[in-house]
């Protein structure tokens, strides 16, 4: 059973994820100014966050530390939900951010599902 919701929290963790970067592409370009910067902003923030976090927090990352994954965790996910709470609502930013501290919460307890290794 633990595996099971271990799995399932791992799918919510990456859907999470591609929202975050989703979120964070449409927050660059609801920021505003010429079509050059929301074009720049709309590309540049997911593709510095999907940078950050193949460094820092991918369960194989480049750099991993666990004081990385925390930093590049808070920042793309954070800015994530204050994006969301700015371009569309404080409540869906909240939302955001409630199901993000949840699904950390539950992968803090359940066991990992890395795959071993051959």
């Amino acid at each position: 059973m633990g595996t099971g919701l271990a799995w399932l929290n791992a799918t919510v963790a990456f859907a999470l994820e591609l929202a975050a970067l989703a979120v964070l592409g449409w927050g660059g370009w609801q920021l505003g100014g010429p079509v050059a910067v929301r074009a720049a902003l709309a590309v540049g923030l997911p593709v510095a966050a999907a940078v950050l976090w193949g460094l820092f927090a991918a369960p194989r990352a480049a750099h991993p530390s666990t004081a990385g994954r925390l930093v590049v965790q808070a920042l793309v996910f954070g800015a994530a939900a204050v994006l969301l709470a700015w371009g569309a609502s404080p409540r869906w930013g909240a939302a955001f951010a409630a199901v993000v501290a949840v699904d950390l919460l539950a992968a803090a307890v359940l066991p990992s599902v890395e795959s071993p290794t051959a």
